[in-house]
């Protein structure tokens, strides 16, 4: 990357944390205080940590902002889309919307939305999966910091409890091992190793 590319992405990429940052500007992290937007910038990272582009660390910011804030969007969901595409461009949409869980309310029950979003994995591209496994990469090592803490009491936080959490994870680290990045696939499959070891001590 040339010095005008590095520069023009700086300006992109902070384009983007501003726009992550005013969209997600009330939402925390599930049952804690953090603030939301510090696992946007941790899956950025990772993308960027794991050779990802523009598009990817860019869609890596706003990942979330079609499945967690278009409801409350001015304009809602069409706005949104239509305002990431003129801003970041076609690419970063697609991404995002390929990274989006469910935008419809209320969510379809738990197991189905989760066995969707596993086959969904399958179909989507590169850039897509990148992102999307770097998610579950941060969110599998929140939850296993989490664990040393708070013991088994943590799968009250999420709605598969237990054992659905450890069913879900366990799949996406198999399904990114046949598909997504090595690296990013092989560290996510070690993390939910130890998610594995610790909620079974």
């Amino acid at each position: 990357m040339n010095q005008l590319a590095r520069e023009q992405f700086h300006q992109d990429f902070e384009a983007a944390l501003a726009f992550a940052t005013r969209l997600h500007a009330r939402q925390v992290r599930k049952k804690t205080d953090i603030p939301y937007i510090s696992h946007l910038i941790g899956v950025a990272g990772l993308v960027l940590e794991y050779g990802g582009n523009r598009d990817e660390a860019i869609a890596a910011l706003l990942h979330d902002a079609i499945e967690d804030q278009a409801a409350e969007y001015a304009g809602g969901a069409a706005q949104l889309r239509l305002d990431i595409r003129t801003q970041f461009g076609g690419k970063v949409l697609c991404i995002v919307e390929g990274c989006t869980d469910s935008e419809t309310l209320p969510k379809p029950p738990w197991k189905q939305r989760k066995q969707h979003y596993i086959d969904h994995v399958c179909e989507v591209d590169d850039s897509t999966r990148l992102v999307s496994c770097a998610d579950k990469l941060h969110n599998a090592r929140a939850i296993v910091s989490d664990l040393r803490v708070l013991g088994d009491a943590l799968f009250d936080r999420f709605g598969g409890g237990k054992q659905g959490t450890l069913w879900y994870y366990r799949s996406l680290a198999n399904t990114f091992l046949e598909l997504g990045n090595p690296r990013m696939a092989e560290e996510l499959d070690r993390t939910v190793q130890v998610m594995e070891r610790l909620a079974e001590s």
